[in-house]
């Protein structure tokens, strides 16, 4: 009875697995198909990731990608650690509602965050959509998530390390740059690598804050499935999907505690 139950789990658990990242690995294997049309598979090339190399769109679109991933990520991974250590050492007092103000972005839906961006951004600055629109949208929820990183790390720690610093006459930046920031600087790591994650491959709240003429990533695969699946979509998806994983996995190894929610 207990082998007929252990078998029925496993078969759930690779039906759900299979459900997953069946579809993944045919978008992979398509990026190889020697067929325009992309409806069966014909042979084998890799024509389609030389065409991307000369594709100006799609090349403008990553150029934009990057450039706003590494200046949100680090101006995120600034303020967030921040924000993460704060909420550390001082739960309480006039710091109590710093955690629903950096924690808010992460729990509300992307499409409730992104109409809320473009409403303050027309409506209330009057600001034109652009690259910098889109900066200030993709640091407003990635700061939470480099915040909660810092914060688990922050959680697993002796404060009597801290505490003894300070007994041994050290001031409290000089104990900040040799104690603390030495000891956090793998979550540090870890909220960078994935908030530029987040950053990457986010579309809903590009999409509402991008504006006219502005196009990353995500946006151009958009435009591009509108007319036909074709290969070439498949080559960019699955290269973007090969840097979000292993962005991911680098996270996971710097942080495992805080991406796994157990600290």
């Amino acid at each position: 009875m207990r082998g007929g139950h252990a078998l029925a789990r496993w078969a759930a658990a690779l039906a759900v697995y299979a459900f997953l990242y069946v579809p993944l690995a045919v978008v992979v294997l398509f990026s190889f198909n020697d067929s325009l049309l992309n409806a069966q598979w014909v042979g084998f090339t890799t024509r389609w990731y030389a065409k991307l190399l000369h594709d100006d769109e799609m090349l403008r679109a990553a150029a934009n990608s990057l450039l706003i991933a590494l200046g949100a990520s680090a101006i995120a991974t600034v303020l967030g650690t921040m924000a993460g250590i704060a909420m550390q050492r001082w739960p309480s007092g006039l710091l109590r509602l710093l955690p629903f103000l950096v924690l808010t972005p992460v729990a509300m839906p992307e499409i409730l965050l992104g109409v809320s961006l473009l409403i303050f951004f027309r409506q209330v600055l009057d600001l034109t959509l652009g690259l910098f629109s889109i900066l200030v949208a993709h640091i407003t929820f990635s700061i939470g998530f480099v915040a909660i990183i810092v914060r688990a790390r922050l959680a697993g720690m002796d404060a009597s390390i801290f505490e003894a610093a300070r007994d041994l006459g050290a001031s409290p930046w000089r104990t900040f740059r040799h104690v603390t920031l030495p000891l956090v600087l793998p979550g540090i790591l870890a909220g960078f690598l994935m908030s530029f994650t987040l950053s990457i491959d986010d579309f809903v709240i590009t999409f509402f804050v991008a504006g006219v003429g502005v196009s990353t990533l995500p946006l151009q695969i958009y435009s591009m499935l509108k007319v036909a699946v074709t290969p070439e979509v498949n080559a960019v998806s699955t290269l973007l999907m090969a840097l979000t994983l292993t962005l991911i996995g680098l996270a996971a190894r710097l942080a495992p505690d805080a991406l796994k929610g157990r600290a």
